[in-house]
């Protein structure tokens, strides 16, 4: 079929079948990292105890047929190689169908693991990178030319990323609607940068031209992506500049690079290609059953996108949801509303054998989310810190931490290495401490003054007590 491939978009699915293998490393890494003190057998959620109330069409996960801490990480390890193989461009150097092999073991790997990840997977990112990585799957090698039914398709998910994160906005928060939720929100986010302390103090026009640019990326760009190039890539590669605004003013994991990643087959289109003078690389005719493959799914994303499209014209739009376990086609959306102040919980144990009004506590460092008043934020994202993030949401209410929150304390109680390395550091190296507790404390930045005379870059403020001193049973 001559109107199946485009031979002009050769570049752009180069660089997003290389970025989206780098974001998949990461996210395995994570896994391998993370999993153990999380969800393994004597994590904070085991996954076996999900496993003995969750049935496999309810959650497919390759865990059900087996599970052992030794065999998660033989998973998540095995996903890393397997993307630095497709990062390497080894799906270029095989035959199709294994390229196609390669990207279906990845994307299977990590579907596994999102779906006995609970709510420390519950973030958007985790099924738009399922998403991309099913696409992937049906995009081709460098034998065959792009195929324009899967590219069509990647503008789709792009769209209903960008569109569904400014329709919630506009539905939401006051503030998107005044052009003011910038006021707040670098200061308020869940994992503030290095240099989310200088965009917090930009001038206010400046924060009201940040909002009114993330409509024009949110809401206007989306549409034009539908249009003819070169119209749709300059679209593309306005989103692609917002997302990079947004890496460098805030840790969001991999959401900004993946975003931006799904804009480089539009942005890297024939227009790109001719204006930097390179040229496709010889591209065989695709073969019928890959043909037929891509036909297949794409009925099936559009039959697919009925819940998601449904969604969109919401007014009680869903944010970041998904229709079918496997993740195939979701929802996405993102700061529907923007907080005006910053609480953080404070987690602090003691080496005092009673507790009294006079015991000295000592607080226990994150390695993400804000703590010492002094320490300046740092960068992590794409990496993904869980803890870190999960402490935000606990501080926004107890009802996000009553799961796991408990057992966490429980764990500082003992000196469990497997959770002293999620931290920065074990201040009770000698012996676990007597009792643990969480404060309560209310965060803002310090101005420019504050900075020169103090050396901080927060201020805090103690709110009270979150939970009250834990001591160990017995």
């Amino acid at each position: 079929m001559g109107w199946f491939s485009d031979s002009g978009y050769w570049l752009g699915r180069l660089l997003f079948q290389r970025g989206l293998a780098a974001l998949y490393v990461i996210a395995f890494l994570a896994a391998a990292a993370q999993f153990r003190p999380l969800l393994g057998e004597h994590g904070l959620l085991p996954v076996p105890r999900l496993l003995a109330r969750t049935r496999f069409r309810d959650a497919p996960s390759v865990f059900h047929a087996h599970y052992s801490d030794r065999f998660f990480a033989a998973v998540a390890w095995t996903g890393a190689l397997v993307s630095a193989a497709l990062l390497a461009g080894v799906g270029d150097r095989v035959p199709l169908g294994a390229a196609m092999a390669l990207w279906a073991v990845v994307w299977a790997l990590y579907l596994s693991i999102v779906n006995v990840g609970q709510t420390w997977y519950a973030f958007g990112w985790e099924t738009l990178l399922l998403e991309a990585g099913f696409l992937a799957v049906f995009l081709g090698n460098s034998a065959v030319a792009p195929p324009v039914l899967v590219l069509w398709l990647l503008r789709w998910l792009l769209f209903r990323l960008e569109f569904g994160a400014g329709m919630i906005k506009l539905r939401g928060d006051r503030c998107w609607r005044e052009l003011t939720c910038l006021y707040y929100h670098h200061e308020t986010q869940p994992m503030p940068g290095p240099l989310s302390w200088f965009f917090h103090h930009l001038p206010r026009p400046v924060h009201r031209a940040e909002a009114a640019a993330n409509f024009v990326a949110q809401l206007a760009a989306p549409v034009v992506l539908f249009t003819p190039q070169p119209a749709s890539g300059v679209a593309a590669a306005f989103m692609v500049v917002t997302q990079l605004w947004l890496v460098v003013s805030g840790n969001f994991a991999w959401l900004n690079w993946l975003t931006i990643v799904l804009a480089l087959p539009v942005a890297a289109g024939p227009p790109a290609t001719r204006l930097l003078g390179v040229t496709a690389p010889h591209q065989a005719a695709a073969p019928a059953w890959f043909e037929a493959l891509v036909l297949a799914v794409t009925v099936l994303v559009a039959v697919l996108s009925y819940q998601p499209a449904r969604n969109l014209l919401s007014r009680r739009q869903l944010m970041n949801a998904s229709f079918e376990p496997l993740h195939l086609v979701n929802t996405y959306g993102a700061f529907g509303t923007v907080g005006r102040i910053r609480h953080e919980v404070v987690v602090e144990g003691t080496a005092d054998p009673e507790i009294t009004a006079n015991t000295r506590w000592t607080e226990y460092a994150f390695k993400g989310k804000p703590g010492d008043v002094r320490r300046m934020p740092r960068q992590f994202a794409p990496y993904h810190l869980r803890l870190d993030w999960l402490m935000w949401f606990a501080a926004l209410s107890p009802s996000y931490a009553s799961s796991w929150l408990p057992g966490l304390l429980g764990r500082l109680l003992d000196d469990d290495p497997a959770v002293l390395r999620l931290l920065r550091g074990n201040p009770f190296p000698d012996a676990p401490p007597t009792a643990v507790r969480a404060l309560l404390y209310r965060y803002r930045f310090t101005d420019w003054r504050e900075l020169r005379s103090t050396g901080a870059w927060w201020h805090r403020t103690l709110v009270g007590t979150y939970v009250g001193p834990v001591v160990k049973p017995g």
